[in-house]
């Protein structure tokens, strides 16, 4: 259904042009805008030509016509006045309504239909028959963006992805929820996922300058058939809660790209909580002062070089030693060997992880 407001602008632009007054009626006879005070009589005009068969009716000094979408009434356009030129006037008006009715129908089922592909609620014959009905190409490779808008129903950011891709039967644009915009990108045979970084920024800054509008995104992998669009849906969902817990620095998160933090997202939380008691003996690494944190994230952001690593602290090499044997001495791993810095880093991710899923 047009909104009210897009069919006062549509009327208001064709009387500008043709100085001729009009009006939209409901399938009841009910006024819904109008360019001028109609009579009274204009309901019970518009009711008798309701009942008729006829598709356009002059009564009472007014021309009336059908506007039908797929033979179904849902308009009926009322031009003030008769002759020959107010009936023309009136059948370019109730053409232009039909048009916009049409499409206004198109993108609604349009979007309908990818909310529902990408919630799984289709059979698979179902997806066939809707796109080739949509006109919608099922063999074309697509990928998912995922897009968390800071404030809630941000119409400023949809509007500005919408305006950007949204465009004819290649890319859709819709929501789900009231915080996450979807970008269903139509992706060419010679795109990689470089590219696709690369659009992942274009949005990322365009919405910053356009929308003013602070947002994450996370992208998924690329899907070669339609019906594996809520697949590419579930990992950007996943890379966007993944994102949130072990790259909360980062605006821009993809499935491909999270490594570790995938596995132990899936993790069954008690399974996480037997795993720390055995590493570090009933201890947390939330117990650990800050200077003790600051000293082993900058030993593992240095791939466990000493050297570079008390020069980043601004400490002496023999400091870092003994802090790192401190560590040792309290949970028996050494982060100078390779197998315990694994051990410890992966439990560093689990306490993220379990932190998180206690806050949500």
């Amino acid at each position: 259904m047009i909104s009210n407001q897009i069919l006062k602008s549509t009327i208001d632009g064709l009387y500008d042009i043709s100085k001729t007054n009009l009006c939209v009626l409901d399938t009841d006879g009910k006024l819904l805008v109008s360019t001028f005070q109609p009579e009274d009589i204009l309901e019970t005009a518009a009711l008798e030509f309701i009942s008729s068969s006829a598709d356009s009716q002059q009564i009472r000094g007014y021309q009336f016509f059908k506007v039908n979408d797929e033979s179904q009434l849902e308009y009926i356009l009322v031009a003030q006045g008769s002759g020959a030129d107010v009936n023309m006037i009136g059948k370019m008006a109730a053409f232009q309504l039909q048009g916009l009715v049409v499409a206004y129908r198109e993108r609604y089922d349009k979007d309908n239909f990818i909310k529902n592909l990408l919630l799984d609620n289709l059979l698979l014959v179902d997806i066939y028959n809707r796109a080739k009905k949509l006109h919608i190409d099922i063999n074309a490779k697509r990928c998912i963006f995922l897009i968390e808008t800071k404030n809630e129903k941000d119409m400023n950011a949809l509007e500005t992805v919408r305006t950007l891709y949204s465009t004819g039967n290649r890319d859709f644009v819709t929501v789900v929820d009231e915080k996450n915009i979807i970008l269903v990108r139509e992706v060419a045979e010679n795109e990689t996922y470089d590219d696709l970084e690369k659009t992942a920024h274009v949005i990322l800054d365009m919405l910053n300058m356009e929308a003013m509008s602070r947002v994450k995104i996370a992208y998924g992998t690329i899907v070669n058939e339609i019906r594996d669009i809520s697949r590419s849906y579930k990992e950007a969902s996943m890379a966007l809660e993944v994102g949130k817990i072990f790259y909360s620095d980062k605006n821009i998160v993809a499935y491909n790209n999270l490594g570790i933090g995938r596995l132990i997202y899936q993790l069954p939380v008690p399974l996480c909580k037997m795993f720390i008691k055995e590493i570090f003996d009933g201890k947390s690494p939330n117990d650990y002062d800050e200077e003790t944190l600051l000293t082993i994230n900058k030993f593992f952001e240095n791939n466990l070089n000493v050297s570079e690593t008390s020069r980043q602290l601004y400490i002496h090499r023999n400091t870092l030693v003994y802090r790192l044997d401190k560590l040792q001495k309290s949970t028996g791993l050494d982060l100078r060997v390779f197998d315990d810095a694994i051990t410890f880093k992966i439990a560093l991710m689990v306490v993220k992880y379990m932190n998180y899923m206690e806050e949500t």
